[in-house]
């Protein structure tokens, strides 16, 4: 496939630590299908993540970050003050649609606004279970119709998401085109979760290389988004979708990771279709590894290559 990449060097000694970590916490996700109590074990999650927010690390200098007043949902700006923008790039955050916030992404999201630079809105879209989809997708498709309303041109707007935040980026570009609306520039998506059936070779092979979870937890995750919605449904798993028309895309996982299976066989759908698709799949990282910037130097060049890529996207399909 064109565009696509892999490398046969190992991670590097920071990222084998902090894996190290991650699988300390990991065993919890082994009983919570069998033991019924998945609504406790995300509202408890949500309660550390919360716990845990103050003690991010992001840097805030050169950044104004502020409420972003008159949304369409609660969501934050985060405005470069040395530098004109860009662009403006809407964020949307992962955690497995249940859980995670703007505030749990700074790391990311001050990267790209200081780099591209760019303003970034970045919603506190509704979460499951309570709120099923096609609520976070609803959210984030308002969030981009306010900025267009705004008077920000679509050619001057990209998106970006990481994990669940991905595949809903996904599910919003689909919605878009389907309502005949102008789309983006691009979109970089982080380790996307592409395919909420499950169906993935990696959910098995990397069950245990993974370093966040067990590959099956995600079906798990997967029913309290979905409520009573396929699993295939084409903008809850963009995997099924005719994908024809899509701007410009740039894909990053980890080889190591369950859900690499969801990035590969969406490039390669993707590419099939027409779409200007990069991939690149990087060596023994955790998933979303980009959002440890401040340790790991292959976050730093992940997201770099991430911010080329949006501020020159490709306009036509590479060779194949």
């Amino acid at each position: 496939m064109a565009g696509t990449s892999a490398t046969l060097r190992q991670a590097s000694w920071q990222a084998r630590a902090i894996s190290a970590v991650l699988r300390t916490f990991k065993r919890r996700h082994t009983t919570i299908d069998r033991l019924g109590v998945a609504h406790v074990y995300v509202k408890s999650t949500r309660l550390i993540i919360r716990c845990l927010e103050p003690f991010i690390p992001y840097r805030r200098t050169g950044l104004r970050i502020h409420p972003a007043v008159g949304a369409p949902v609660p969501a934050e700006w985060i405005t470069p003050l040395a530098a004109a923008p860009r662009h403006t790039m809407l964020f949307l955050h992962g955690g497995g649609y249940l859980m995670c916030s703007p505030h749990t992404h700074r790391t990311l999201t001050t990267f790209f606004a200081r780099q591209l630079p760019t303003r970034v809105l970045v919603p506190h879209y509704r979460l499951a279970p309570e709120n099923p989809f096609p609520a976070g997708l609803d959210d984030a498709l308002a969030c981009y119709r306010w900025l267009r309303a705004q008077g920000i041109p679509a050619r001057e707007i990209v998106l970006a998401g990481d994990s669940a935040g991905g595949g809903l980026v996904l599910g919003m570009l689909l919605a878009l085109r389907d309502a005949g609306e102008e789309l983006p520039a691009a979109a970089a998506i982080l380790s996307p979760w592409t395919d909420l059936a499950a169906t993935g070779t990696s959910l098995i092979t990397n069950t245990f290389s993974e370093v966040w979870f067990y590959g099956e937890s995600v079906a798990i995750a997967a029913k309290l988004y979905l409520g009573s919605t396929p699993a295939t449904h084409p903008l809850a798993s963009p995997l099924y979708a005719d994908l024809r028309g899509l701007p410009p895309l740039i894909i990053h996982a980890s080889e190591s990771e369950a859900v690499r299976d969801d990035s590969v066989r969406f490039a390669a759908k993707a590419h099939d279709a027409g779409v200007p698709v990069e991939l690149k799949i990087w060596p023994g990282l955790p998933h979303v590894w980009q959002a440890f910037i401040p340790f790991l130097p292959e976050a730093r060049q992940s997201l770099d290559e991430i911010v080329e890529f949006l501020k020159n996207p490709p306009r036509t399909m590479a060779s194949a």
